[in-house]
């Protein structure tokens, strides 16, 4: 059985896809970009304040579901620039001080709405 997650705490879809869907005891979170849910565009700034942002974002779809940073076993991170990863971590190191999730980070050509990250997320309980 699968619940589709849905929060105004985080962005509507821009594509027909869920915010987050829970099959089971697992949680797979869509693709989050930088978009501030109140006026849905993109937040400006360097890729401090869009990894700020996107976390933000993946944490009102985790609590609208019911989890919590502790319970996301994955992550992906989805770059427009490489060399953006050391500023991404940073901000991405604040969110899993324990029990840090598995990850993957690749560098993309583009991302939706000229975003600098895009990051899903797969948590467990």
């Amino acid at each position: 059985m699968k619940r589709i997650i849905s929060t105004s705490d985080a962005p509507a879809a821009i594509g027909p896809y869920s915010q987050a869907v829970e099959s089971g005891n697992t949680l797979y979170v869509s693709g989050q970009i930088p978009i501030d849910p109140t006026t849905g565009k993109l937040v400006e700034g360097d890729i401090t304040a869009q990894t700020e942002q996107v976390m933000k974002n993946i944490g009102a779809v985790l609590t609208a579901a019911g989890y919590s940073y502790s319970d996301v076993v994955k992550s992906t991170c989805l770059l427009a620039d490489i060399a953006d990863f050391k500023a991404m971590n940073e901000v991405y190191g604040r969110y899993y001080t324990e029990q840090k999730p598995a990850r993957a980070a690749f560098a993309v050509k583009a991302l939706p709405m000229g975003a600098l990250i895009e990051i899903d997320t797969i948590a467990f309980k």
